[in-house]
């Protein structure tokens, strides 16, 4: 059987979901994925805070690459960031629910362009990165 390549993303992202012990374990939830696109949200608890009263950069960014990381394994062929650049634009605070939305930029061999934004339920723009993935051997379900 033959899977579209939306199809194709869905599997990718439930065999990854299924392995995920970090992204679950910070509150992010999958919202959606497709062929070199994923969103994901999180809702900004006080354990994610850091000691100015807002969002942790790295909880942001966090959120970020793991959207980042879904959409460039969507094709089930086994992909790592092999740099990622991040702008942060305004601060998360307690009780957003802030969504990452990445989408494919540019895909060459073994090497992919994506952008992923990350905004608050306002719409405002939390912070912009720039993922660069390298793929690696192996796939992420058997097809």
């Amino acid at each position: 059987m033959t899977l579209t390549p939306d199809a194709r993303a869905a599997r990718a992202a439930a065999a990854m979901w299924a392995n995920d012990r970090a992204s679950p374990w910070m509150g992010m939830e999958l919202i959606a994925v497709g062929e070199g696109r994923a969103e994901l949200a999180l809702n900004v608890a006080a354990h994610h805070c850091n000691g100015l009263d807002i969002c942790h950069g790295g909880v942001t960014f966090s959120l970020a690459d793991s959207a980042f990381a879904f959409a460039c394994n969507s094709r089930n062929q086994a992909t790592v960031a092999q740099h990622n650049m991040i702008s942060f634009v305004a601060p998360a605070r307690l009780g957003d629910r802030l969504t990452a939305t990445a989408h494919e930029v540019s895909l060459t061999g073994r090497s992919g362009i994506y952008d992923v934004r990350v905004r608050n339920q306002d719409g405002t723009l939390i912070a912009e990165m720039r993922g660069m993935s390298r793929a690696v051997p192996g796939q992420l379900f058997d097809e």
